[in-house]
């Protein structure tokens, strides 16, 4: 797509979300008190609630099948009515369990099926006779007849309720449309019974997301949103024909239109495709606003990346001394930055690279450009044990630099490296509180500690924040603020964002849309890959702990995880307490192991890591307190027990623990459950050691929510966009937000594009937005 083809609709051209936004959903005929609390409980309170309530799949009329034409073993969907159900009485004998079942016979005019329930008694409450619904399954031969066992059901009309079109005068206010009492009319039915009751008047079934508590049907659901649709009318567009053109969707009433009541299911996917733009363009439309007025609102600091006699800076000084050389990605990340900070605006930048990428070279560089110039840096890491470790690698990394300091006899002085968390003791922390704000403190590792209103910078130059998922917007602000001081006075901090396992593109593009990116796609030499097994048996098991003991050794160390620190009976998983006590006396016994999780205290934590680190441990048992950032090369093992309760990215950080020397490593996942789930994750873990792939793969199983976290709220939740297979939309979203945005970094020349987003953004960051 090229430049913007033209303005948009103009406001008054069709009926605008806001306006729906206002309308309770009892306004539609039909919907009184009763229905509106049933409707309520799935999140649908106005009629814009209602038309975003999105079918989760269409099924077509014409390929239903009639029970009489069932066929063994080929899937079939059918539309029938319950005619009888039966909990036969459960009868076991000499230790036998056998499941309890519910049976029912449905059929339609032209014959019926039993259909066969296991452990699933409920069903005889949700399906009494008369019920109409659709069943999904694989018939099965029992006995000469068939069945169908444990299929797959969608409630379309319950017993006893007509056609469950209305509420009206059965209803306890009686009002039923518009306050009218009109009840009755409108498309509700007024005849039908029988087993023809309840079916889909056209050719597509739209089938909707309901609670198994609601007595709401995707029958009355799709009555209410037809109605809805009905008298909207035509939708004002914000994108005119140009735009759509150009991104290749269809108009908005014809998206609504599809997406609820298609006349063919060839309709759907164009309905989808414009309706996910539409949730991906308010995203980028906030991204590009926040961006802009983040922008209007800066006060830069230019950083010295060069000196005009030529002589080497302290970065310049930094690279040269490493033991090692820079990847091209890391060199490249470097330039980036270094560009960024000699810019007047303050620099908001993701760094995305695979685990053991090097990220961490990069982020000093950026904090040493910040200390060239007289400023300080702020490296933020979400816990305690990572920050000790970043502290740890950081002062090896820094040893022997030195920055000018008239103060010394000999005009200079290591640079200073402090860490700062919430357990950091109280003189410690006054000392640091008062290097930091009197400028004797170069840069300053910490935690959320670091947030604090007694922690002041005399001139906070950058920021980096590790592990950006377990941090908001809000935090990333409140350390930015610092820059300025309690007066205002100051310049904003350059902030640098690293992910510690990769974001997909398109994800990182809707969570971190206002931060430019970098991603460093290399590893460092020397680093080998680690091989990984999933132990499915106790055989398999047996194998990994046979190369823990192999391993130590050889004189390498191994780590083990588990997924909780103490025992549980509501969750069956191994406790890291008990699990190295077991250890130490059955599979390991003979070997040094040592505990490490998070509820010890500091102390403890750091003292149970020097002495792994210095070798005096042989096997390390942990929580994931040691997912992130735990670099110890001569460990060569990585045992996760009860690998199906972690995710993808968990399970990448904790492989990334190993491997980070030059000898083979090894990562065994301990789990026997082997669910469809479980062994997408467990399988994919076993494939690959490609982060980026992986990250895909994570997004594919997961959606996106759990990868968009808190930086979605309220009606901004993506419910049809798909991160992976809409990465076009996510692109285009991005450049006609930018072009409709344009120079001004304001919407003042789209209203109805601006009313639109106020709808889904919280009223704290709408204020931000678009406050004059």
């Amino acid at each position: 797509m090229s430049g913007p083809p033209g303005p948009s609709v103009p406001p008054g051209s069709g009926r605008r979300l806001a306006q729906l936004a206002e309308l309770p959903v009892t306004v539609l005929r039909g919907v009184g008190s009763r229905w509106a609390g049933e409707l309520a409980a799935l999140g649908i309170e106005s009629v814009l609630d209602l038309i975003t309530h999105y079918p989760r799949r269409h099924v077509d009329a014409t390929n239903l099948v009639s029970p009489a034409r069932l066929q063994v073993g080929q899937p079939a969907a059918l539309l029938a009515t319950v005619r009888s159900v039966r909990r036969p009485p459960v009868r076991g004998g000499r230790g036998r369990r056998v499941p309890a079942r519910v049976e029912l016979v449905v059929g339609d005019g032209d014959g019926a099926v039993r259909v066969v329930f296991f452990n699933q008694t409920w069903r005889a409450h949700q399906l009494p006779a008369g019920t109409t619904a659709l069943f999904f399954g694989k018939p099965t031969a029992y006995q000469g007849q068939l069945q169908l066992v444990n299929p797959t059901v969608e409630v379309v009309q319950l017993a006893g309720d007509g056609t469950g079109g209305t509420d009206g005068t059965a209803d306890d206010d009686g009002s039923g449309v518009d306050g009218s009492g009109d009840s009755g009319s409108g498309d509700s039915g007024s005849g039908d019974s029988g087993e023809d009751a309840g079916r889909p008047s056209g050719r597509i079934y739209a089938v909707y997301p309901l609670s198994e508590a609601s007595r709401l049907t995707s029958v009355q659901i799709s009555r209410f949103v037809g109605e809805a649709l009905d008298r909207a009318g035509d939708f004002a567009d914000p994108l005119d024909a140009g735009w759509r053109q150009r991104v290749g969707v269809v108009g908005r009433t014809e998206a609504f239109g599809g997406i609820h009541r298609p006349h063919r299911m060839a309709e759907r996917e164009p309905a989808r495709r414009r309706l996910a733009f539409d949730e991906l363009f308010r995203l980028q439309l906030a991204l590009v606003l926040r961006q802009a007025r983040l922008a209007a609102d800066a006060r830069g600091i230019r950083h010295v990346v060069t000196r005009p006699d030529g002589t080497p800076t302290l970065v310049d000084r930094f690279i040269d001394g490493l033991p090692f050389d820079l990847t091209a990605g890391q060199r490249r990340a470097v330039d980036q930055i270094l560009a960024d900070l000699a810019g007047p605006l303050p620099m908001h930048r993701l760094l995305q690279g695979d685990v053991g990428a090097g990220k961490t070279v990069v982020a000093v560089a950026t904090l040493l450009c910040a200390v060239e110039g007289g400023h300080q840096g702020a490296f933020m890491a979400p816990t305690e044990v990572l920050a000790e470790q970043h502290r740890l690698g950081i002062e090896a990394l820094l040893d022997g630099l030195s920055v000018p300091d008239p103060s010394t006899l000999a005009g200079a002085r290591p640079v200073s490296v402090e860490l700062l968390t919430a357990r950091t003791g109280a003189a410690a922390r006054r000392r640091i509180r008062d290097g930091l704000a009197g400028g004797g403190v170069d840069l300053v590792i910490g935690t959320h500690a670091l947030l604090t209103d007694d922690v002041r910078f005399a001139s906070l130059g950058a920021v980096v924040i590790d592990e950006q998922h377990r941090f908001g917007v809000e935090q990333r602000a409140a350390l930015r603020s610092k820059g300025r001081g309690a007066d205002g006075a100051g310049h904003d901090p350059d902030l640098l964002v690293m992910t510690a396992t990769p974001i997909p593109r398109t994800a990182a593009m809707v969570v971190f849309g206002d931060l430019d990116m970098t991603v460093v796609d290399d590893r460092p030499p020397g680093r080998t890959p680690v091989t990984t097994e999933w132990a499915r048996t106790p055989g398999a098991a047996a194998s990994a702990w046979e190369r823990v003991r192999h391993e130590v050794a050889a004189g390498h160390r191994a780590f083990v995880v588990c997924p909780l620190v103490e025992g549980s009976d509501r969750v069956e998983a191994t406790a890291a307490t008990d699990e190295s006590a077991r250890l130490a006396s059955t599979e390991l016994a003979g070997l040094r192991v040592g505990l490490l999780h998070g509820q010890l205290p500091a102390t403890e934590k750091e003292a149970v890591m020097a002495t792994f680190r210095a070798g005096q441990l042989d096997v390390l048992v942990a929580t994931t307190v040691v997912e992130v950032g735990v670099d110890v090369p001569e460990a060569t093992v990585m045992v996760i027990e009860d690998a199906d309760r972690f995710g993808i990215a968990q399970l990448h950080q904790l492989r990334g623990r190993v491997g980070r020397g030059s000898d083979p490593s090894w990562c065994y996942l301990l789990s026997e459950v082997d669910t469809p789930e479980v062994a997408e994750r467990l399988g994919a873990m076993e494939r690959t050691t490609d982060g980026f792939e992986l990250a895909d793969v994570d997004l594919r199983l997961r959606g996106a929510g759990t990868i968009l976290g808190a930086r979605q709220k309220g009606r901004s939740d993506l419910r049809l966009a798909d991160l992976l297979g809409d990465r076009d939309l996510v692109e285009s979203a991005r450049e006609v937000a930018t072009a409709m945005i344009g120079p001004a970094g304001t919407l003042d020349a789209h209203p109805l594009l601006a009313d639109e987003l106020r709808l889904f953004l919280d009223e704290e960051e709408a204020e931000f937005l678009f406050k004059s």
